[in-house]
């Protein structure tokens, strides 16, 4: 009954613009469409083809029009499809969906259209999530994996992992058809080598998932020290504009600033604070506990500190209740005579040296900020785990793979290893698609725009 409705939906974005396309998919498409557009039969054109002409309600001329032809399977969905490309008039568009309603569509679901595409099987579960990581993509590095994705490459590493574990699965289930008769079809050694082969496309794949992370939710950096260290200054030197208030009054940032930086296709929140520091300033007080929550969850924090102020007890004191990685910045350096920063740097070796106002060092604290959080290359076609989703469930498989290599090791009977190898093919399943619920499907797809 699900493909049964022909839907419609905007494809581009809301708002006034140049164009707006339209799109239609569903059986009844090129009937609906062709009753209210004014040229060449489109029931009778060929798919993959272009053709001008008109709607019109009655005889009233609403638009002129491209319209896109796609026929199943060759389309998006594999259902009939069509794309109405009309001027980006909201009226306009508004009125040219009213028509295409009255004519006997319906309305699209959020990401319908893409979860029809899973259900006919023209997209798999994890290449149907990434179309949505990639209308997301923000950097070149969240592109590139979303694309890799979409062109399936996650997803045949995984199928060829559950195609090799279905071939000793069916063989130990054949030998529970034979329990009485004590037979063994499926080699206990060659399970075991075979697990361990597994294991190592499913190791890195779970490992890369922090790496993923980054390049799909980006990094929150907050820049943290006592008043008047320079880091609303820094953070202006960092964006390379003027985002921050920057005064030699003490305390004069008093809620968190945020902006986005992109270093190497790496996308950083930095999260400009108040300073820590003990007040009577109810205000400045709230901000101080503001920087506190924000530096409990942060995934890197830049420490800053004024080279010309501040002692070393005074930064061992500081640094110790941190629970993210940091990087420690001691700013202002033009004023710091060289013995004063030997004694730092005998204490704190890996302490980066700048000056905010002189710009000096900049580049060299946006190359730490790319090592601090970049923990191996990623190359052009890598597979890298984004989706917590799949991370999950490549957790488990491992988990359902340790329990097969624990039971090999204790010598248990078939029935326990063939659930266990059960789990792994499930977990497997459930990140392609091949298993699933609609209560996950309504999950995931809710997530998407309207028109995708």
């Amino acid at each position: 009954m699900f493909n049964q409705d022909t839907i419609c939906a905007l494809a581009t974005a809301q708002g006034i613009g140049a164009i707006g396309v339209i799109r239609v998919s569903g059986p009844e498409t090129f009937p609906i469409v062709n009753r209210i557009f004014k040229g060449k039969n489109l029931e009778k054109q060929a798919s993959h083809t272009i053709h001008f002409g008109t709607i019109r309600d009655n005889q009233t001329i609403i638009d002129e029009v491209l319209v896109s032809l796609f026929k199943a399977p060759s389309s998006y969905t594999r259902e009939d499809t069509i794309e109405i490309s009309c001027h980006g008039s909201d009226f306009i568009i508004q009125k040219i969906l009213k028509l295409i309603l009255r004519e006997g569509a319906r309305l699209a679901n959020p990401g319908e259209f893409t979860q029809r595409a899973f259900l006919n099987g023209q997209l798999d579960l994890a290449q149907a999530e990434a179309v949505a990581d990639l209308i997301a993509s923000d950097s070149e590095a969240s592109h590139q994996t979303a694309i890799n994705q979409i062109r399936g490459g996650f997803s045949k590493q995984i199928a060829q992992l559950r195609e090799a574990l279905i071939h000793f699965a069916s063989l130990i289930e054949l030998e529970l058809d034979f329990g009485e008769e004590d037979v063994e079809f499926a080699d206990r050694d060659d399970l075991r080598q075979l697990i361990f082969k597994i294991q190592q496309v499913l190791i890195p794949l779970i490992d890369s998932f922090e790496m993923g992370n980054v390049i799909k939710n980006g990094v929150p950096t907050v820049i943290a020290g006592k008043p008047n260290a320079g880091k609303s200054t820094l953070l202006n030197r960092l964006l390379n504009e003027e985002k921050a208030i920057v005064s030699d009054i003490a305390g004069t940032t008093r809620d968190v600033i945020e902006d986005e930086l992109f270093i190497e296709g790496i996308r950083f929140r930095l999260i400009d604070t108040a300073g820590l520091r003990k007040t009577t300033d109810t205000i400045e007080a709230i901000g101080v506990e503001r920087t506190l929550q924000q530096m409990d969850k942060a995934s890197l924090i830049v420490y800053l500190f004024d080279a010309s102020e501040i002692q070393l007890t005074e930064i061992a004191q500081q640094i110790t209740e941190f629970n993210a990685p940091y990087i420690l910045v001691g700013n202002k350096v033009d004023k710091l005579s060289a013995t004063q920063k030997a004694d730092f740097e005998a204490t704190y070796p890996a302490i980066l040296w700048i000056s905010a106002s002189e710009n000096k060092n900049i580049e060299v604290l946006k190359d730490t900020l790319v090592r601090k959080v970049k923990t191996k290359e990623i190359k052009a076609g890598d597979t890298v785990v984004t989706n917590l989703r799949h991370y999950q469930h490549l957790l488990q498989t491992n988990g359902a793979l340790e329990n097969v290599l624990q039971g090999l090791d204790q010598s248990v009977t078939g029935d326990f290893l063939a659930q266990d190898i059960r789990f792994a093919l499930h977990h497997l399943g459930e990140i392609t698609g091949q298993i699933t619920t609609d209560d996950l499907l309504a999950n995931i797809f809710s997530k998407f725009c309207i028109g995708k």
